[in-house]
């Protein structure tokens, strides 16, 4: 049986884990979970999961918990979030937390000896550098759970690194897909939310219809993959049933496909290097489907995904920075204080006025995030 830190757990990423989870109790134990105001929702968790550390955001959450289950060790706040990540007896930490605040814990996770299921975009695309020659220093496992990396992962089993043509990530092109640049000056936020394939949470949704998801994918996929960012494309593929696709030097091209669930990635990242089944999920049906769409990458019309490549390409700080302005700016958008079109407009903003910091380390990372976040608020 493997036992499970949660990091995330009230989030979509979270809730699915906690359904895999819910489906494999010979399989699976929850023994750590972290999660933010959410109150009800770990109330639930702790009732049927019984795990024995949960952390929570504030403190008046902890307290209130503690006092009803008094069986249960609480924390609160970042510390409680590395110490959930850390806990003694799990074996593996699934990172699902939303933003830069996963990048600590999973360091302290690595140093810990867990295997790391990464569900936290902006663990990698801040520091991919650090956490790589962290894991590669004590031996642990990076496991991808986003659908198009752990396409990528399950397309390379029993492949050779040096045999790899390219990478090539499918994107569903987001809520907007099908409207051009002009159209898209007076969006609404409930309109941005409407992903056509995907369940996912308000910001990931919303980065989804700039493409800077897709983006910050491509800097997740240099570092998990070691791959140059030349060898790294995207591809429109509305339908998302190919997550993603590896293409091979003698012309060959392995896809993984299925339907777009995200319990089977997150799913294969705890089971691996074994599958399970999963009862609850829809099987692919291609006579139904009928017919896949490809379509090149326009990289004028989603702007975000430019900003992405070159931030992968400059390195150093420059993706920290491209990751906080978008989180800062993506926030501003969600409270209706900036149009669709202007995340673009201040992220550009942000990038442009940096000086590239190389090889960082974790104190400046944080120090450069912060002072980005800051940067974007004063110019709203």
């Amino acid at each position: 049986m493997k036992k499970i830190s949660l990091l995330g757990s009230t989030g979509s990423i979270g809730i699915q884990t906690l359904d895999i989870i819910r489906e494999h109790p010979d399989e699976f134990r929850l023994v750590a979970m972290s999660a933010g105001r959410n109150i009800d929702l770990v109330r639930k968790a702790i009732t049927e999961f019984k795990p024995e550390y949960v952390s929570v955001q504030e403190k008046s959450g902890a307290e209130t918990l503690k006092t009803e289950f008094p069986a249960v060790a609480f924390g609160f706040g970042p510390e409680g979030l590395e110490e959930a990540a850390t806990f003694a007896k799990s074996d593996i930490l699934v990172n699902a937390v939303l933003g830069s605040v996963g990048l600590s814990p999973t360091l302290k996770a690595i140093e810990a000896g867990k295997t790391i299921a990464i569900a936290n975009k902006e663990t990698l695309v801040t520091a991919g550098h650090l956490v790589m020659a962290a894991a590669k220093k004590y031996g642990v496992a990076i496991l991808p759970v986003d659908s198009e990396h752990s396409a990528i992962y399950q397309a390379l089993q029993g492949e050779k690194t040096k045999n790899i043509e390219r990478l090539i990530l499918t994107a569903s092109g987001g809520s907007f897909r099908d409207r051009k640049r002009e159209e898209l000056r007076n969006v609404t936020v409930e309109e941005a939310l409407n992903h056509p394939n995907w369940s996912m949470g308000a910001k990931i949704t919303i980065d989804s219809a700039t493409m800077m998801n897709k983006g910050l994918e491509v800097i997740e996929a240099h570092w998990l993959f070691s791959m140059p960012y030349e060898k790294i494309s995207v591809l429109l593929h509305k339908e998302s049933i190919i997550h993603s696709m590896v293409e091979f030097h003698d012309s060959s091209i392995v896809a993984q496909l299925g339907t777009p669930d995200m319990r089977v990635p997150i799913q294969y990242a705890l089971t691996y290097p074994d599958r399970l089944p999963l009862p609850s999920g829809k099987r692919l049906n291609l006579a139904e489907i009928g017919k896949l769409h490809f379509t090149e990458m326009d990289y004028d019309r989603f702007r975000c995904l430019k900003f992405a490549y070159d931030a992968g390409r400059a390195g150093g700080s420059m993706p920290a920075v491209l990751n906080a302005a978008n989180e800062a700016a993506v926030a501003a958008f969600l409270e209706n204080q900036i149009t669709f079109l202007e995340i673009e407009d201040l992220i550009q903003k942000v990038l442009d006025s940096h000086e590239t910091i190389s090889n960082p380390d974790l104190e400046t990372i944080q120090k450069i995030d912060d002072e980005t976040r800051q940067i974007v608020n004063s110019l709203l």
